[in-house]
Order: structure tokens, then sequence, then C-alpha cells
């Protein structure tokens, strides 16, 4: 298979000696592509964009493709003036995670990547980004398979599609700080809490079933997304990028499951066993096969 495995953004607040650690292992890992930054809040600064370039030349000299992404949501003029000194980093593709990056990138005929939380449901939405120096979308995660062929198959030439295909749905996001408020804390005086829960918060029903995680202003799934048996359907249809998103064990163990797959070293049913430590609270496909995201169909 000729899919290329990227690795998302850390989505957790990790800190700065652990994100360089787990850095400098994926430098010798098989993943193509890693994409760096911040992606949730703007208090989460365990590194400067200075060093999140060093770590991204670093990558680049073992041969990745780096990305540099940007916050989801904005919400003051400091965290502006942070978006406009990425998308002018000078070094590194970025991805825009808003669409205040996409009019900063595009009208400078910067090309960049558009990330999964920006809903690109139409063939048309996709062209007129392409016209506008997007060289990669980004899946939405609840989109099907049917879906996705369909946007693929009609997208301009040149532009690659990525898919989200390991980890915890990003389901939304909200001015309100849900880490926080778990805490009993003010958005404002949070105390970093994020930090002591370097994967979410996982959320129960009554009925103590895992629902939810939370992640600062974020809410995910609590089971993880898996695509790993349906790699074969994905390169059938000719995506270009399968995307894992970190997490604060085992991504090195997930990525090198995800190369024994593409290089057809690995049978659907050993990968479905192989996957199972790894998975937390189990994995889904549902959004893929047009179904509830909760839903798993293998």
């Amino acid at each position: 298979m000729a899919v290329k495995i990227s690795l998302g953004p850390v989505l957790y607040f990790w800190s700065a000696d652990k994100l360089r650690e787990f850095y400098r292992e994926i430098a010798g890992s098989s993943v193509d592509i890693v994409y760096l930054g911040e992606t949730i809040c703007s208090k989460r600064r365990s590194l400067t964009l200075a060093e999140w370039i060093e770590i991204g030349e670093e990558l680049q000299s073992a041969g990745k493709e780096v990305v540099l992404s940007t916050l989801a949501l904005l919400e003051a003029e400091s965290e502006l003036k942070s978006l406009k000194r990425i998308c002018n980093n000078g070094k590194f593709m970025v991805e825009a995670n808003d669409m205040a990056a996409v009019q900063i990138l595009s009208s400078q005929s910067i090309p960049f990547v558009v990330g999964h939380s920006i809903n690109l449901y139409n063939q048309r939405t996709i062209s007129v980004l392409a016209k506008h120096s997007m060289r990669r979308w980004v899946a939405p995660v609840e989109l099907s398979k049917y879906t996705i062929k369909e946007l693929h198959q009609s997208k301009p030439e040149g532009v690659e599609s990525e898919l989200f295909v390991w980890g915890r749905i990003p389901l939304s996001y909200a001015a309100r700080c849900y880490t926080a408020r778990h805490y009993d804390l003010p958005k404002d005086e949070c105390q970093y809490k994020c930090i002591e829960d370097p994967d979410g918060i996982l959320l129960e029903t009554k009925e103590n079933e895992e629902f939810l995680t939370i992640n600062g202003i974020q809410t995910q799934s609590a089971q993880s997304c898996n695509l790993l048996p349906h790699l074969e359907d994905i390169a059938d249809i000719g995506i270009d990028i399968v995307r894992i998103s970190p997490q604060s064990s085992a991504t090195l163990s997930i990525i090198e499951l995800f190369n024994r797959a593409r290089s057809n070293q690995i049978s659907i049913d050993e990968r479905i066993v192989a996957a199972k430590p790894f998975l937390h609270y189990g994995g889904v496909d549902g959004y893929w096969m047009g179904k509830a995201g909760m839903k798993r169909e293998i």
C-alpha cells in the first residue's frame, strides 16, 4: 500500500520534557509526517514556537515531513498574534484549524493543510480552498467512507486527502474549559490542571458506561477510533495519508502496527488482536461505516 502515515499533534497537555522525549522517539519511527504544536488551549505553553521549530528541524533531519498546527478556537488578540507568527514561520507548512488561519495563509498564497476541525463537506468548498493554496485536507471525523470516497475522487489534482484513523475522536470545542469545571476552578485560574490528565478525563454515564473524554475546551469520544482493520479499503479509495493521534503510551507500537499493515505483513484478524491492548476503552469504526460513531463493526 502506498498510503503514508502521519502523526497528528499531541491533543493533551504534556510537559516540555515529555514532549521532547516523545519526539526524539518519533524521529526513529516509521511515521512519514509529523504535526507539531498546540491545537486546544493557548495556556498550554510547554514549548515556545522557537522550540517547536527546533523539534521540527530535528524531525526533518530524520527524514520526516513536518507541519505546524494551529489552534482550533481563537478567543483573544494575543492568540491571533501567535497564529500570525506560526503562519509566517518560513520553515514548515501549516495546518490551519480555523478559518482565521486559512485567511492569513491564503491571502499570502502560502500552501497549507486544512485540519479536520474545519468542516469540509462538499466538493465545491474543497475546490475553492484549493484555488487559495490548500494542498491537503483532513476529512472531518464524522464522515463515512462513502462520502470520503466521493470527495476524494472529485478533489482537484494536486490536493492530498488525509484521514483520522486512530485515537480518541475529537467531537467539539467550546469557550468553556471542561477540565477547569471538573476541578471546580474558573477557566482563567485553571492552575493548568490539564497536565494531570495526559489522556484527558473519562466521563461515564449513570450506568457506568464509558461515554466521553474531556480535554480542556475539547470534548472527545471515550472509545478510540480504530480503522486499522479497514486499511485496505482506505488504500483502495486512494486516500494519501492516514493519521494517528498520539496517546501518552504505546504510540510507537501503534505506528508500527500501521506500518506492518501497509506493508502487508499482518492480516486483518491479527491487527484486531494486536490493537486491543492499546485501546483503553475499546475501538470504534461507526462513522467510517456510515453509522453512529460509537458503533463497532469490526
